[in-house]
Order: C-alpha cells, then structure tokens, then sequence
C-alpha cells in the first residue's frame, strides 16, 4: 500500500481512500445486483421445464371410432291388384326395377320394435313396407307393374297376411291431393296369404296396373292417367310406405 503524501495528516488521506473504495464496491454491487435482477426474474422456463411443460399440455391422443353403418330404406311398399284384364300380377316374387332397384327394402321403422302378441300377429310398428316401379318413367297406354316388399323390421319370429286381400296401392296427384286410382276400387282378389317371417325376412309381390283411373265401387268409366308427375304409395293392412314418383309422358310422334 502506497503512503499518502502531501501537507494534510495521513489520517485524512485514508479516510478519503476507504470512502472512495466503499463507493467502487457500491457501484460494483448495483450493477451485479441489477445483472441478477434481469437475467434471474425472465419468465423464460428452463428446457427442462419447458418440456415438462409442453409434456402436459399435450392431449392424449385416442384411437378414433369407426363410423357405423347404417341400412337404407329403399321406397315404398304395398301393393295391390290393378283392375280388369290388369291383375295379372300375382304372388310372383318380383324384383324391382328403375332407378331404386338397388335400394334394400329390410331398414326397420322408426321407433323401437313392439312386442309380438300372444296371436303371434306382427304389428304395423314391427313391419317394413316398400314399394318400387319398374320404370321411372312410363308412355300414356303403358301398363306399370308395382313391386311390393313386406319386411319384419322386429326382432321377433311373428305372422303377416302379405296377400291381396292385405295390399293396397294408391297412386295420386304429384302433390298428393287428388287421388287417381286405387288397387281396392276395381280388385276382385281377396287373396289371404299369411307369412312366418323371421327378423329382417322380406316377401315380395308384384301389381299391375293398367294405367287408367279409379274410383271406390268401381262404377264410373275408367279414363287413361294423363301426361304428367305422379306419387304412389303402398300399404299392408294399415301400414303405408313413404311415396316414390314417377311420370308418365305422351307418345312419341310418329313422322
């Protein structure tokens, strides 16, 4: 340590240098101090932490569920007899035709399946009834064959009378106001055909129907369906399909 110099007492000089130091070490302190105050208060996470961070915030990821698959209800059923020289049409299975014959006429009805009577009967609820057209368009003079299929859509074994005296086919206006002809107006056939069937089991039936009008007792002149649109549903018993459509459209002009 070098010794103070000068005209005061030493005593002075070393007052003066250990003020001097105690300052230099302030100084030093506030700036180590503001040094650990910046870096050590950042929000900043360690990379461990941050990954444990990241680690929990991550959702699991879980297996997804495969869609379930669902039947289609393919159309309307229910059929009948078409009047006169047109009941032709018989118990002979059919098979549908136009653009709804790939449609599966097994989908159950909506609402959960009834429980069979002791009769062993199928109630309306417990049965599917749709009906196709063999053409989606038919020529005025044409004579349509309507397909009926009968389903049980219940979980049971139960017992439908799926013959003529049960089945009905009513084709309307395309708004479905008027009605144009009915299978029971002019049908002759009382045919009782009752059926075991087991669940998802369907019966077919095809109807003919020559294309003219109808009314209830069959006692007015029969006239041809006009060109047009057209909606027809089916019935067994008292269940009726959902209707489909069709049309009919005048011949073609010969040149």
């Amino acid at each position: 340590m070098i010794e103070p110099q000068g005209p005061l007492p030493p005593e002075i000089y070393w007052r003066r240098r250990i003020v001097a130091g105690g300052v230099a070490v302030a100084v030093v302190a506030v700036v180590i101090g503001l040094i650990i105050w910046t870096t050590g208060g950042s929000d900043a996470p360690t990379p461990a932490v941050a990954a444990s961070s990241a680690s929990q915030e991550t959702p699991y990821l879980t297996e997804s569920s495969a869609p379930e698959s669902s039947g289609v209800n393919g159309g309307i059923s229910g059929g009948g007899t078409g009047g006169g020289a047109n009941n032709g049409g018989g118990n002979a299975a059919g098979t549908p035709g136009g653009a709804s014959a790939g449609a599966s006429g097994s989908a159950a009805p909506a609402g959960t399946p009834a429980p069979v009577p002791p009769s062993g009967l199928c109630p309306d609820q417990n049965i599917s009834v749709v009906l196709y057209t063999d053409k989606p368009t038919y020529t005025v003079g044409d004579q349509p064959v309507f397909t009926i299929v009968t389903t049980n859509a219940g979980l049971t074994e139960c017992t439908r009378d799926v013959g003529k005296a049960a089945q009905n086919v009513v084709v309307r206006t395309l708004d479905g106001t008027r009605t144009l002809w009915s299978a029971r107006d002019c049908s002759p056939l009382q045919t009782v055909n009752n059926q075991v069937l087991k669940p998802a089991q369907q019966v077919r039936d095809t109807i003919t129907w020559s294309g003219t009008t109808s009314n209830p007792g069959c006692n007015r002149p029969r006239v041809p369906i006009p060109v047009g649109g057209f909606q027809a549903v089916g019935k067994i018993g008292e269940k009726e399909s959902a209707p489909i459509t069709f049309n009919v459209v005048a011949p073609a002009q010969q040149p």
